[in-house]
């Protein structure tokens, strides 16, 4: 298990391992209860939460995907615009199966 990323706060750690997940790279954040005793306890990368892959083989890709979470873009840019799902249904970009069917939206 290898850290990848050290949060500023637990809110900013689990963005990151949900969009890790979506790659299908097992994440896991350590130190978030830390957070809570903040004052207590001194600051430090030690303290602060993190991310860690759990299969150090994951861990250059994981790199590459927090430098482009870092630029504030998305790992997976939604593509924009109205489609159209079996039913005929128009459904807004963001959406990934017809809301009234439940058909995946075909790539």
């Amino acid at each position: 298990m290898k850290k990848i990323y050290t949060a500023k706060n637990p809110a900013d750690a689990h963005p990151l391992k949900g969009s890790l997940e979506g790659e299908n790279i097992e994440a896991d954040v350590r130190g978030e209860f830390l957070y809570g005793v903040r004052g207590e306890v001194p600051i430090t990368p030690d303290t602060c939460p993190s991310v860690r892959v759990k299969d150090d083989a994951d861990y250059d890709r994981a790199m590459e995907l927090v430098s482009t979470f870092g630029e504030g873009e998305p790992l997976n840019p939604v593509e924009s615009g109205v489609w159209r799902c079996g039913c005929g249904e128009e459904n807004e970009g963001q959406f990934t199966e017809g809301w009234r069917c439940g058909k995946a939206r075909s790539m």
